[in-house]
């Protein structure tokens, strides 16, 4: 049963109806079982009040799962992960070079490639059997600011003078990307559709957004660990491991940390059921 008799502020400042449904919606994509969600749900309903900002209500969920279980409190902040991984964006380019590698693309991160009238760098270049991908990467480390419609125009004609560049070349390319962690405005996607141009951001496309794909793929950035400082996370980006995956494979990263042999037990199983349990 939904309770709207409380108003929570947004990150935006907007004022919004609590929606039980959506906090259930999220706790279940956490993983949780019924039981947790249902007392989470509870709690958290007692202790509403007006005004009372999404934030705390998030932090409040979180810990909670937290305590509950640290795997489901892992998926659960998902999304300020990705924020961690700034501030620069570089980590964030690297995150979705990783996650069209996992996918079966070759990759390349920042490459210059020159147009017919002058040169750009790409953030990532990725090929598949006959597809030839140019991604723009655009990190945001603030949730409230949205790519408006200048994002992807501005982008549209960079790949334009790439292509015209390569246009009678076998590594031309065929493709052109906009991705974001935020979010695109109605103007930015009627662009992208019109001019041909895939736009990937936190939820679009629907169903097959950055949140679906890691979800489906089990690629998780590194920043979902709660087990893990922060000081011990920028160590892992800094080392261009940005993937769960990626340390699971190359556990000798955790021995240059300093960790007691318990502790790092215990990271390299959340992080094994992070990848694995899909």
């Amino acid at each position: 049963m939904e309770t709207k008799n409380f108003q929570v502020i947004k990150s935006s400042g907007e004022k919004v109806d609590f929606s039980i449904s959506k906090l259930r919606g999220s706790l279940h994509k956490s993983g949780a079982d019924k039981a947790t969600v249902d007392h989470i749900i509870n709690t958290v309903r007692d202790e509403l009040y007006q005004g009372i900002s999404t934030k705390e209500i998030y932090n409040r969920a979180f810990a909670l799962l937290k305590k509950r279980k640290s795997i489901y409190a892992s998926k659960y902040k998902l999304k300020k992960a990705i924020y961690e991984l700034g501030p620069t964006g570089f980590p964030f380019e690297k995150f979705i070079g990783a996650l069209l590698e996992y996918s079966g693309y070759s990759v390349s991160i920042g490459k210059i490639l020159q147009g017919k009238c002058v040169s750009h760098e790409v953030d990532v270049i990725a090929m598949k059997k006959e597809e030839h991908i140019v991604v723009e990467c655009k990190f945001h480390s603030e949730k409230t600011i949205t790519c408006n419609v200048k994002i992807p125009l501005y982008i549209h004609s960079r790949y334009r003078d790439i292509v015209a560049q390569f246009a009678n070349s076998d590594h031309c390319p065929n493709k052109g990307w906009v991705v974001t962690n935020t979010r695109f405005t109605a103007d930015a996607l009627t662009y992208g559709r019109c001019a041909g141009l895939y736009l990937l951001s936190w939820d679009y496309p629907d169903e097959n957004g950055l949140k679906d794909r890691i979800d489906r793929l089990g690629l998780y950035p590194i920043t979902v660990s709660t087990l893990m400082t922060n000081r011990e996370k920028q160590f892992l980006l800094s080392r261009d491991i940005v993937l769960c995956r990626q340390l699971a494979d190359d556990k000798f990263y955790l021995d240059h940390l300093g960790i007691s042999e318990t502790r790092k037990t215990k990271i390299l199983a959340e992080i094994s059921i992070l990848c694995y349990s899909n």
